[in-house]
């Protein structure tokens, strides 16, 4: 059950033009939820709102490298 998901979230992120980036800011949003800060959720709302937008962009066509032939 893990390998399965461990591979399907990998595939995702294989089509996504910056899973690194991604990665960095989702983690950075769970911190900024779990510290309070003085003007509460602007900053939330500001990160939530960067990682779907980084989920969103995926690698256009000719930006993929060619896959390998199937033996």
């Amino acid at each position: 059950m893990i390998r399965w998901l461990r591979t399907r979230l990998r595939d995702w992120a294989a089509q996504l033009r910056f899973p690194r980036l991604l990665l960095l800011t989702a983690l950075v949003f769970g911190v900024n939820v779990a510290i309070p800060d003085v003007i509460p959720f602007v900053d939330e709302i500001l990160l939530g709102l960067a990682t779907v937008i980084l989920s969103r962009l995926r690698i256009g066509r000719d930006q993929r490298p060619p896959e390998a032939p199937n033996a």
